[in-house]
């Protein structure tokens, strides 16, 4: 494979995942598998939203290799298909906290001018 058309195809596959993490339930889904292996039952308990939501969303994620499944009797546990993506979205969180930290700063400097 040619070196541009390697390229091409990281940034298709990164699209794709952006894609994937566009969804704050996902999100969600990824940090509490951050723990550990989980089932559709733990993360609806967790999350606090209807089971069939939690599974749309692992569905999604299993599908575009996310996350992996593996089953035990009757139970299916998720777990992250690697873990190292944790780096990733922990730094682009520390990103908007520090955003949200900097937008309340200004409100906060915004406020003091006020009459």
């Amino acid at each position: 494979m040619a070196r541009k058309e390697a390229e091409r195809l990281v940034y298709e596959m990164h699209a794709q995942v952006c894609s994937v993490l566009s969804n704050a339930k996902r999100l969600e889904i990824i940090n509490l598998l951050r723990e550990g292996e989980k089932t559709a039952g733990d993360l609806t308990k967790e999350m606090g939203i209807p089971k069939t939501n939690v599974s749309q969303q692992l569905t999604i994620l299993r599908d575009k290799g996310i996350l992996t499944a593996r089953r035990e009797g009757q139970r299916i546990f998720y777990r992250l298909a690697f873990p190292k993506m944790l780096k990733a979205y922990d730094l682009l969180r520390q990103v908007l906290i520090e955003r949200l930290q900097e937008q309340g700063d200004a409100a906060a400097r915004m406020r003091e001018r006020l009459p």
